[in-house]
């Protein structure tokens, strides 16, 4: 089984959510779906219902922020995109041992933890709503494992004690994505801009982006902008309907997101000037100077018998200045390229 490393190139996750929507042979579909399309890696949630929040009927425990979830009880969300715990070694075991793709979660309490460790998960993701979460980033972090965190509805302030709360309890690599926590986001809240600006602010880390947007444009802009690391929701059909499906990509999409941001990766490599190696074969297309009138030995190169032309074989066009006026050391037919020894010093 492979490492989990990240940082190197860019490290693609698909989150599989509650887009099973309580079935365990559509989250099969997914994971393998999302295997299928090239990612680095697949993420579950693990939700211990109690930690996360009770069944009450007050007000506070309303959903008010969704037209189709108002006024229903907030444990009732949760518990539609809850992945029972029986599943999730079966779906690392997929993941991991028939295709090499790493598998980990994100756990929303303390037992949740317990239980990933109990099956053997390399790496942890927090949610941005947990970031505040001390008690459960300490828990994380002592387990000496690799850490990603999302940062939506963050400040920079919590930002920093989160990521100095992971350091300080001993884990050894932290992966920061920036993250706006709308569902789905619009490119213009977007502010891609943060992501070097992250990077300025915590060297360390490894910068990525977790993307709730539609389509693939804002995720492979991330990468450009210096995204290490790509999240993004996947699931088999929007039309099937659940809590995240309206914003995920269906696995065509997700691959398309794999090729278009393993390119744009590629693409970017270090600032150069000059002439590449694949270039070269291209010189031939560069304006140099030739003869363009046949020149008998001891006549004066003029702008009506020298001119800069295509292809490239002869002295660049900024010698132009330099060699008119001077005087020919020999005939010259029309169509010959110009070098210094057809030139009197």
């Amino acid at each position: 089984m492979k490492k989990f490393e990240f940082g190197n190139r860019v490290f693609i996750i698909a989150e599989v959510s509650g887009n099973h929507n309580g079935s365990y042979e559509t989250a099969e579909k997914i994971v393998r779906a999302a295997c299928e399309a090239g990612v680095d890696a697949v993420k579950l949630q693990t939700y211990p219902l109690d930690e996360v929040t009770i069944d009450s009927d007050k007000k506070w425990f309303q959903v008010n922020v969704n037209d189709a979830w108002k006024g229903r009880k907030l444990i009732d969300l949760y518990k539609l995109v809850y992945t029972p715990w029986e599943w999730q070694e079966k779906l690392k075991r997929i993941a991991e041992e028939e295709y090499d793709v790493l598998c980990f979660s994100t756990p929303f309490g303390l037992r949740a933890v317990d239980f990933l460790e109990q099956i053997g998960v390399q790496a942890y993701k927090i949610a941005s709503f947990e970031i505040g979460d001390l008690e459960l980033l300490k828990k994380i972090g002592e387990t000496k494992k690799p850490v990603i965190f999302s940062t939506g509805l963050a400040n920079l302030d919590e930002i920093e004690l989160a990521y100095k709360t992971l350091k300080d309890s001993g884990c050894p690599k932290i992966g920061i994505l920036y993250c706006i926590s709308s569902y789905p986001a619009d490119p213009d809240q977007m502010n891609l801009s943060t992501l070097p600006n992250l990077k300025e602010k915590f060297p360390e880390a490894v910068i990525g982006l977790s993307d709730h947007t539609l389509t693939t444009e804002t995720a492979v802009a991330g990468v450009a902008f210096g995204a290490k690391i790509i999240e993004k929701h996947i699931t088999l059909r929007r039309s099937d309907g659940g809590p995240d499906s309206g914003f995920s990509l269906e696995p065509q999409e997700f691959k398309e997101l794999v090729r278009q941001a393993r390119n744009v990766e590629k693409s970017i490599g270090k600032p150069t000037y000059g002439v590449g190696e694949r270039e070269k074969e291209n010189l031939v297309f560069k304006r140099s100077l030739f003869i363009v009138k046949d020149i008998r030995k001891g006549e004066i190169f003029t702008r009506d018998n020298v001119k800069s032309i295509r292809p490239g074989y002869g002295l660049a066009p900024k010698f132009l200045d330099k060699i008119i006026g001077r005087i020919a050391r020999e005939d010259i037919e029309r169509g010959t390229p110009i070098s210094w020894d057809l030139v009197e010093e």
